[in-house]
């Protein structure tokens, strides 16, 4: 009897024990969405230790006049960061801004944004906002929008910078099924001519329809943009590999799409990159299953990944996110 009972002793503790461990290991993964609330078009970058993410407020136009910025030592554990900015502060934007776009230069961090879903004729499109902190608040550069006209047929919105390996910075942008690629000067308070002297050249993709998004791996440009309707099932992510800035990009493959079990509507990303550890992050967001208001979409990370060849595997979303990682002083 004695030995039956340490025995069963025994099997109780490795049972509690397995048990933490599986709740620990459980515990140390993000969840998705990482953060709660409505919020979308995230862009997710690395601010020294810290990883930090900057979402639209996800609400229908005239509430969205403001924006949160969310920031996390190790992708689990999340700070909320409220107002960083609101239209007060910019007063051109009269009725929304969205799908804000961050980096950091010279001791200065800078916030680039849509507002007022311009059309031919208004007064809106892609702004400029700086903070000395990456937590803001944020104030407007310019007093009006850095770019305001439609060129090539592309909405001024959804802008993405891109810093390539020369020092050159470039911003894709354009919502209508057009992305134009311009080149900033160093300041950002305006736009600077190409070679050929043009300002604007198009580099819209088979299938695009808006939230542009480049980075570079081992020489080859990675361009990612969204397709599809971003209030329906259908929104989803494409990419093309080039060996330019300037493509011409061809479509390769859809990456991250809707999943009938976790969520629809998965799209308008950003990518994070752990060079430490070499770790790759889509961040995204999507719609939940039990929601229909097109505005309800929610934040969320998953793994990505790369094959052999270079090309990105098919994100697979899910509901338990990432394992924490920290990060050292970038």
């Amino acid at each position: 009897m004695h030995k039956v009972c340490i025995c069963a002793m025994l099997l109780a503790m490795l049972w509690q024990s397995s048990t933490a461990q599986q709740k620990e290991a459980e515990a140390e993964k993000s969840g998705n969405p990482v953060f709660p609330g409505w919020y979308a078009d995230p862009e997710g970058i690395i601010y020294g230790d810290r990883y930090w993410i900057y979402p639209t407020y996800s609400a229908p136009f005239d509430q969205q006049v403001f924006m949160d910025a969310f920031s996390s030592p190790d992708l689990v554990n999340w700070t909320k960061h409220e107002r960083i900015i609101d239209t007060s502060s910019v007063k051109w934007a009269r009725r929304a801004m969205w799908a804000p776009g961050v980096l950091h230069k010279d001791d200065t961090y800078y916030l680039f944004f849509a507002a007022n879903d311009v059309h031919e004729g208004e007064v809106g499109g892609i702004g400029v906002a700086i903070s000395d902190k990456p937590e803001g608040p944020f104030r407007d550069l310019l007093g009006k929008p850095l770019i305001n006209e439609i060129v090539n047929g592309a909405q001024p919105i959804d802008q993405y910078v891109f810093k390539d390996s020369d020092g050159t910075y470039y911003m894709y942008y354009g919502g209508w099924g057009h992305c134009n690629i311009v080149k900033l000067n160093d300041d950002f308070t305006g736009i600077v001519p190409f070679e050929d002297g043009s300002l604007y050249k198009e580099v819209t993709p088979e299938g695009y329809v808006e939230g542009p998004f480049m980075f570079k791996r081992n020489g080859k440009y990675y361009f990612m943009w969204s397709e599809g309707g971003w209030t329906g099932p259908d929104y989803r992510v494409a990419y093309a590999i080039a060996d330019s800035p300037f493509g011409p990009f061809k479509r390769l493959n859809t990456i991250l799409q809707q999943d009938k079990t976790v969520a629809t509507g998965a799209g308008h990303h950003s990518v994070i990159h752990n060079p430490v550890k070499d770790l790759w992050y889509i961040v995204y967001h999507r719609r939940p299953l039990s929601e229909t208001d097109g505005n309800h979409r929610v934040t969320c990370i998953d793994k990505m990944e790369f094959n052999s060849k270079g090309e990105i595997k098919p994100v697979k979303i899910t509901f338990e996110g990432v394992r924490a990682h920290t990060l050292g002083k970038q």
